[in-house]
């Protein structure tokens, strides 16, 4: 059976944002951490674009994770960002599993590339919250997650819309702030999806 979001999107982005209040030093390090090493890597000669395939799913679970914290009100640090690393081979071949599994649909049109980005959008965050799924297992539930919510997630997206322009016209400067914002919205979603309360005691956190 299929799990609604039931939370207004507006509302999740006003969680997302108190629980950035306050926070945004750390948020914005983060992101630039993230972004020097998924895409600044990249522009390396010859070992850049192989490295950046290693890095990124290791780097998206962290992100899941970093911004799981904080949409938690939990602890959360920059070096929360490298844990996907103590997953390597999983978050790999969660990362390499949803590239090929969305291209190949974009191959057949666009729009069924962009569906399958949104059904599999939920994979991270539950490889960040349980150690026991394995890279398929996390792509499943995500499909299941999804399931009548990716017109929800749609909508959510295109609320970033406007910010997205504006960061560009800050040459991408503005980015560094709206990345976290929109990464602790998304975790929003993911927990009204999952109706998780934050944990409130050190042994229930989900980081170290």
């Amino acid at each position: 059976m299929a799990t609604f979001s039931a939370t207004d999107n507006a509302i999740l982005m006003s969680r997302a944002r108190e629980a950035l209040q306050g926070k945004w030093k750390v948020a914005v390090f983060a992101a630039l951490v993230y972004f020097v090493l998924t895409a600044g890597i990249h522009i390396v000669p010859n070992p850049g674009p192989v490295i950046t395939v290693l890095i990124s799913g290791p780097m998206a679970f962290g992100m899941a994770l970093f911004s799981l914290a904080y949409s938690r009100d939990q602890p959360a640090s920059v070096a929360q960002l490298f844990h996907g690393f103590n997953r390597f081979g999983t978050a790999l071949v969660a990362y390499l599993l949803v590239v090929v599994l969305v291209v190949l649909w974009t191959l057949l049109l666009i729009v069924p590339g962009i569906i399958a980005a949104f059904r599999y959008s939920m994979t991270f965050f539950l490889l960040a919250e349980d150690d026991s799924l394995g890279p398929i297992e996390a792509l499943s539930r995500s499909k299941e997650l999804m399931e009548g919510n990716k017109w929800k997630y749609f909508c959510l997206t295109c609320r970033f819309f406007g910010w997205s322009l504006l960061a560009i016209l800050t040459l991408g400067i503005g980015f560094l702030w709206l990345y976290p914002y929109m990464m602790v919205s998304y975790a929003q979603f993911y927990d009204d999806l999952k109706e998780v309360d934050a944990p409130t005691s050190p042994e229930e956190t989900i980081v170290d």
